[in-house]
């Protein structure tokens, strides 16, 4: 099965990618460079950052064949060798090893290399939610090969994505308020949405992009038996016994399960009416210490300049969102 994202990347997004050593197993674009953000305009969107990340089978040949192709990407780690970067890469933060702000193709662009098997890893069991949080969302789908374990790891955390979410929702809700509760969970626990992030975010990447979550989602709710998802209406109505919220704790990732059990074991939880906090609360544990710890191995990655310049131009978006929020709330 095919990952149903969007396929349809343009001219800029092959020449960005040729860029690069071609063997990778999933290249994807994603962030407010790539998908309008409600409140900004094409103009803005050219302006933006774009963000990729590339899964590698062999993250020391692909460091070895960058550093020859790209070495000016890199800051002074390029001085340890690919080796010790796929070290810093694999061992440390949320296994991704990013360059940031980069020019290529007359834009600006950071991209992360993660392992294929670190990314079927956080896909299947939201180990660090880190890259398979960004896969909660629509992506621009540039490269996805054959990797039959990794096609079912995508279509694994989706689905993961949209049961931890029925478990946080009531029993009555819109669409709407679905893709609302999936794009953040990723931000949940995120420190950089204390300092960092613009507080309409989450709202924000939803409100221009239903249809996207659409194509994403509109499949495996159909196809769930645990809801019943009225498509024409836009709602969507869940089984909120405790047996329903029993099986929908099981099937939830293996590292949130551990996170939740070390509060109360699972079908304690399914009968407890704060079993949505409960929940809220694991996938906030995991994502807390991931941001932290990539956000700190960022620091060495980038470079001090470059980690300066990329946090005064978050620090300026979270800003002017404060100032734009009182509009942003009046649309509601």
């Amino acid at each position: 099965m095919t990952l149903p994202a969007l396929h349809n990347t343009g001219v800029l997004y092959r020449r960005i990618l040729s860029q690069f050593p071609q063997d990778i197993s999933l290249a994807f674009a994603y962030g407010s460079g790539v998908f309008k953000q409600h409140g900004t305009n094409q103009g803005q969107m050219d302006k933006n950052m774009l963000d990729f990340v590339f899964a590698v089978d062999d993250p020391v040949t692909w460091h070895t064949m960058n550093l020859l192709q790209n070495r000016k990407h890199y800051s002074i780690l390029k001085l340890l060798g690919p080796t010790m970067i796929s070290s810093i890469q694999n061992e440390h933060g949320a296994s991704v090893y990013y360059n940031t702000l980069v020019p290529v193709e007359e834009r600006i662009i950071k991209y992360g290399v993660i392992s294929t098997e670190s990314l079927i890893d956080d896909l299947s069991h939201w180990k660090t939610m880190y890259v398979a949080g960004r896969l909660h969302k629509p992506v621009k789908m540039m490269v996805q090969n054959e990797n039959g374990k990794l096609r079912a790891a995508l279509v694994a955390n989706l689905k993961s994505a949209v049961i931890a979410s029925f478990l946080m929702l009531p029993e009555s809700f819109t669409e709407e308020d679905l893709f609302l509760q999936i794009a953040g969970l990723s931000y949940a626990g995120d420190f950089r949405m204390v300092i960092g992030e613009d507080k309409s975010k989450v709202a924000n990447i939803v409100k221009d992009n239903i249809q996207h979550f659409r194509i994403l989602y509109s499949n495996i709710l159909r196809d769930c038996p645990q809801v019943v998802y009225k498509p024409q209406q836009g709602k969507l109505e869940v089984d909120k016994s405790p047996e329903g919220q029993f099986i929908q704790l099981m099937a939830l990732p293996r590292t949130l399960q551990q996170r939740i059990t070390k509060l109360e074991i699972l079908l304690q939880v399914a009968q407890d009416p704060d079993c949505g906090a409960v929940v809220q609360q694991g996938i906030s544990s995991i994502v807390k210490y991931s941001s932290i710890t990539q956000s700190i191995k960022g620091i060495a990655t980038a470079g001090m300049w470059k980690t300066v310049s990329y946090s005064s131009k978050k620090l300026m978006k979270m800003w002017k969102g404060w100032r734009r929020k009182p509009s942003v709330s009046q649309m509601s």
